[in-house]
């Protein structure tokens, strides 16, 4: 279709030029034959030159029309843009779910260590630790579990439900809390404070 259009559009083109010429014709039948023949030959030409133009200006206009196109068919709206950002990074919600889930087992597991701790140190009430001091594995107490608020409350619960030891000391229960992770020994700087609450706990176990 549309080659056809460009086509018949040359074609129209020239021949209202064609027409221009042929008003013409009276005068050029008094020229010699040399000279018809020149009139002739010079427009055509000039029909030809007419004709190639005008292709030539819808062929600029397909390249600009198909460079938009292709440039346009490159951006992405807003919604694929979002999709591409869930498929390299992944779904943000699912990922959201599984660090939940890791959460949720990890939270597990740390309750699972409490009925092993030898005392939990708590705040009273915001925080509680779970130390565990083992000679044979470590050269120093290892923190196994620890919390604020409810999961403090749960770890308390655990705690007397096994019959470990609580002992109050709110500012070694904040100092454990903030600067010893769950599975790491407590620092040099904590260990006197701790072998005096591990010295009353054995104490009171007759260890």
């Amino acid at each position: 279709m549309k080659v056809t259009f460009k086509s018949l559009t040359a074609l129209g083109v020239g021949f209202i030029f064609f027409l221009d010429f042929i008003v013409e014709l009276p005068t050029v039948a008094l020229f010699g034959l040399a000279d018809q023949l020149e009139w002739l030959k010079d427009k055509a030409i000039i029909i030809a030159f007419v004709m190639l133009l005008i292709i030539f200006v819808f062929a600029i206009i397909d390249i600009v029309i198909v460079r938009k196109q292709y440039f346009d068919g490159l951006k992405m709206s807003k919604q694929e843009i979002k999709d591409e950002m869930k498929n390299m990074e992944g779904d943000p919600m699912i990922k959201g779910k599984i660090r939940q889930i890791q959460m949720e087992a990890s939270r597990k597991r740390m309750m699972a260590e409490v009925p092993n701790a030898d005392v939990v140190i708590t705040n009273p009430t915001h925080y509680a630790v779970a130390i565990k001091y083992d000679e044979k594995k470590s050269h120093a107490p290892i923190v196994v579990a620890k919390g604020m608020d409810n999961i403090a409350l749960q770890i308390k619960q655990i705690a007397r439900e096994n019959n470990v030891h609580i002992v109050q000391n709110p500012p070694l229960a904040r100092s454990l809390y903030a600067e010893v992770e769950i599975d790491r020994v407590i620092p040099e700087s904590l260990f006197a404070a701790v072998a005096e609450v591990l010295a009353y706990v054995y104490k009171m176990n007759k260890k």
